[in-house]
């Protein structure tokens, strides 16, 4: 044996498919004994281990300070130094705390999704059974090596991209890498097959073995392998700013430049109107560009997307950034998978046709021309003896069992294909017992299932000491195989050209309507015909002059929340495109039956023709209804970055490593976290933990909900600017006769105060009702909306503004202004004044957070105390207030002081006729435009 593989580093399995075994073993320097343990640990070193290699995950440090360096972080940062600058260090440490505590938030939330993301990954196949030193000897997956000869039976994993030497029955479920339901039948025998991964004698790492026995040598491991080829795809995409995170940070450019634009201006208008010396305007300015800063808006968002992350985990949906949650609520299509995604990924017979009969399948048992023959566990198929031995049949010759785990709360586990698995709970569902039945007939031998003859027949003794022969297979390979009669119960009668075209036509109406046949036959041999030597029961003797029961048609069945969820995508204008690997006819009908296309005449691409289409070509084919079948992972890669070239925002969902270079470059990954491999959970953004699709929609609103209350947040910290700006510019028009009714203190003590807590309340608001019945939101619209500033200032802050002069000058008045001059700087009656403004947009604060929760809807529709967070906050600005009149430490340092019972009639009387003002602009409103659209 060499000690080196010499084999060429060109060739591909696809071509040591075609080579003889011989060629492969002297390429691979191996035998059908296997590899030497010395030769096998030289061929580690020099290949590494059998392991699919993790993308290098960013390191804790700098996931922990990313939080601390976005735009709007930065201004913060600023923002604190210039508070420092201008001599207020409580301020500026009050700043740089808001955006500490944001940032550990942040990088909390998102560490725990990703921990528990981690918890979710099921890794490769732990062990597998190798032949070394020429016997045979259990050895970690990871030290798996090209040359390995390894040996597979029903339920392993496969390991390794392999070529099979020996193989019996053997069955793979190559979902995972293609996307087809059905498994693919393996032999030793060349077989290109259709499509790709299809060739009969290889198998490959990431797949599972369905049914039957094989031994194989390996030709590439770890990620060499197509598994690790796709995994490396996926790792080569680059990172994306979610478009959350670009909002944001043109909303922090605009916001800047409001607030620097306000600092100048009243810098300018303090020198030369007012005449204040420049060291002085210039503390002004630099107060009021710090109270233009939105302080609270990243703890605002953190806490809306971390609230929409903790709703989606109780719906069983893991979101590993907290920024996806906003991107789903934008998406505009969804490119979905079908196996195992939109579909349950489980066979199941729902007709079964008879020459006599048809029969529908459904719940618990079968229904004829309107007759139940099976209800709960009462079985009537005394007047049914051709169904019955269909049943029998399908039963006996089957090599899927059903498997009780310990504990009895469990559901039974199926072991084997998912057809032969559905031909079981089939007959099942008649009171066919395939244990029972197999000890009244136990088996004999066995003709395993192979490609070319597309049959597999079990040889069972019966009690009078003959043979049954039963049979299942292709339809159009059976029907030459029988004889010129058909089973009639008791007798047979003949069978004629037009049975065998109701059977054809059966089975290509079914085709038509998505569904998979499989056809049902026997014979029996007289005990006195037995052969002594049963090796002389060959195919050719046994497979012929079958006689013809039945056939079972059968499909993957849709989840059944499939279709509501499609409906609300509909009604919220998301597009669902289907891609799959399953075949076009398939594709169709379960495209149409859960009503992702208006009819089964929808177009389908196969991955044929999206080879040869250009991108144009492609972008014009998005304009109809649309579904893709047959496609290759770089397909979907290529689908996703054409829909992003058109201006989509795209979630792209699948359970298979074939789906992650697609979920990686969407700009939502959805992976399925019970059916879902490594590789496409660890590229998707967000994991189903429960793989149902309608979770997705529950996300899409919660993304849309956390972008609303973003906007409701800037609407609200907005307003109370302009009653904080207002009196400021009666200080400057009036050049300084009109005292300053607020000092920066206190509007900084509005905007880090009493203001922040009812607003991270409005970040945890609900969804407004109809929210799903909106389309996704254009991209080019913007948080910072005309509809939000002439609410903002406009409209609610023109109330405060109005509000909060008043307050100041009814003080005043009380004090006998205007024959008494405005209470001067510095004096009893300025505190009071100032204590009164400051109070006044307090006040109408409170009824504007409540204002704020809905932007058109009443908000008694959505109940006027239904949001606590909001309560608690308004009581808590309350008591700040409070607080800030009376402890002698707060009064010192922010200028304030008790009021009388006068100003606080005035105070009481403001929030109800606020609230209700509001409450009539949106009746009006609604009167105007019944349904609203996402601003």
């Amino acid at each position: 044996m060499s000690e080196q593989v010499q084999r060429d580093a060109k060739k591909t399995p696809q071509d040591y498919a075609k080579e003889p075994v011989a060629s492969v073993y002297n390429d691979f320097g191996t035998s059908a004994a296997g590899l030497t343990s010395d030769e096998a640990a030289k061929r580690l070193r020099q290949y590494g281990p059998n392991e699919i290699q993790k993308s290098k995950k960013q390191s804790q440090l700098k996931a922990f300070l990313k939080n601390f360096t976005s735009l709007m972080a930065w201004l913060l940062w600023v923002g604190g130094i210039i508070a420092v600058v201008a001599g207020m260090m409580e301020l500026g440490i009050a700043i740089w705390a808001v955006n500490i505590i944001n940032g550990v938030f942040s990088f909390w939330q998102e560490h725990a999704a990703q921990k528990a993301t981690d918890s979710l990954m099921k890794m490769l196949p732990t062990y597998v059974n190798v032949h070394r030193d020429g016997q045979l000897t259990q050895i970690e997956t990871t030290e798996l090596v090209p040359g390995d000869v390894f040996d597979l039976q029903a339920g392993d994993a496969v390991s390794a991209d392999a070529m099979l030497i020996q193989a019996s029955s053997m069955q793979v479920d190559q979902s995972a890498l293609t996307g087809e339901s059905v498994p693919e039948s393996k032999s030793v025998d060349y077989d290109p097959g259709e499509g790709q991964f299809a060739e009969a004698n290889l198998i490959y790492e990431g797949t599972n073995v369905g049914a039957g026995t094989g031994t194989a040598v390996a030709l590439a491991t770890g990620m060499t392998t197509e598994f690790g080829k796709i995994a490396q795809l996926t790792q080569q995409q680059t990172h994306q700013d979610s478009p959350l995170t670009l909002e944001l940070n043109r909303l922090t450019r605009q916001l800047s430049i409001i607030a620097i634009g306000i600092g100048i201006l009243f810098f300018v208008l303090a020198i030369f109107v007012v005449k204040y010396p420049v060291a002085k305007s210039f503390i002004f300015a630099l107060g009021m560009i710090v109270a233009f800063i939105p302080e609270g808006l990243l703890p605002t968002v953190t806490l809306s997307l971390a609230q929409g992350v903790q709703r989606m985990a109780k719906k069983h949906a893991l979101v590993k950034d907290l920024n996806s949650v906003e991107t789903l609520g934008e998406t505009t299509v969804i490119c979905s998978d079908k196996t195992g995604t939109l579909t349950q990924n489980q066979m199941t017979v729902n007709h079964i046709w008879l020459p006599f009969r048809e029969y529908g399948v459904k719940g618990t048992g079968y229904v004829a021309n309107g007759k139940i023959l099976r209800r709960g566990h009462h079985v009537h198929l005394e007047d049914e003896p051709e169904l019955k031995t269909l049943l029998e049949i399908s039963a006996i010759d089957n090599d899927t069992r059903v498997q009780q785990g310990n504990d009895p709360k469990e559901a039974p586990k199926l072991l084997g294909t998912p057809t032969e698995a559905a031909m079981i709970i089939m007959a099942e569902k008649g009171g066919v017992n395939a244990d029972e039945l197999n000890k009244q007939m136990p088996r004999v031998k066995e003709l395993t299932f192979d490609s070319v003859r597309k049959r597999m027949s079990t040889l069972n003794k019966l009690p009078d000491g003959g043979l049954r022969i039963n049979v299942k297979g292709s339809l159009g390979d059976m029907l030459s195989q029988c004889s010129d009669v058909l089973d009639k119960g008791e007798t047979v009668r003949p069978i004629t050209d037009a049975d065998k075209k109701a059977a054809i036509k059966a089975e290509q109406d079914y085709a038509e309507s998505g569904l998979r046949t499989l056809a049902v036959a026997y014979r029996d041999i007289p005990a006195d015909q037995v052969p002594a030597n049963l090796d002389d029961l060959t195919v050719d003797t046994c497979e012929s002059n079958l006689i013809l029961v039945g056939q079972a048609a059968m499909a993957d069945p849709a989840r059944p929340e499939i279709f509501q969820a499609v409906k609300e995508c509909h009604d919220a204008s998301i597009r669902i495109i289907m891609v799959t690997g399953d075949s076009p006819v398939v594709a169709r009908n379960v495209a149409a039956q859960i009503g992702i296309v208006s009819s089964n005449q929808a177009r389908v691409i196969t991955g044929t023709e999206l080879a040869d289409m250009s991108k144009d070509d492609l972008k014009a084919a998005f304009k109809e209804e649309l579904i893709f079948a047959r496609v290759a992972p770089e397909q979907k890669y290529k689908i996703v970055s054409t829909l992003q070239e058109m201006g989509e925002i795209v979630a792209s969902t699948g359970d298979g490593v074939n789906d992650a270079p697609a979920l990686k470059k969407a700009n939502i990954g959805v992976a399925m976290g019970v059916t879902g491999t490594d590789v496409a959970k660890d590229a998707a953004d967000m994991v189903l933990t429960d793989d149902n699709f309608a979770s997705i929609v529950a996300a899409i609103e919660e993304g849309r909900t956390v972008y609303s209350n973003i906007q409701k947040f800037l609407t609200y910290i907005l307003n109370s600017n302009v009653g904080e700006a207002i009196p400021s510019v009666l200080f400057l028009l009036s050049r300084g006769l009109i005292p300053l009714p607020l000092t920066v203190m206190q509007i900084l003590t509005i905007d880090l105060g009493t203001d922040m807590i009812p607003a991270l309340g409005l970040g945890a608001e609900r969804a407004e009702p109809g929210i799903m019945k909106e389309p996704p939101r254009a991209q080019t619209s913007h948080l910072l909306t005309k509809n939000v500033l002439w609410r903002a200032f406009a409209w609610y802050g023109m109330i405060g503004a109005v509000v909060s002069a008043g307050g100041y000058f009814f003080v005043n008045y009380l004090n006998g202004w205007p024959s008494v001059a405005l209470a001067a700087d510095g004096t009893k009656g300025y505190i009071t004044a100032t204590t009164m403004t400051l109070a006044c947009v307090i006040f109408v604060q409170m009824a504007n957070v409540m204002n704020c929760r809905t932007r058109n809807a009443s908000v008694f529709s959505i109940g006027l105390w239904k949001n606590f967070k909001i309560n608690v906050g308004i009581v808590v600005e309350f008591l700040i207030l409070i607080a800030l009149m009376h402890a002698p430490i707060l009064q010192d340092v922010f200028q304030t002081g008790p009021l009388h019972w006068q100003e606080w009639v005035f105070l009481v009387c403001i929030p109800l006729p606020v609230f209700f003002i509001e409450e009539l602009r949106k009746k009006i409103v609604r009167g105007r435009q019944p349904s609203t659209q996402v601003e």
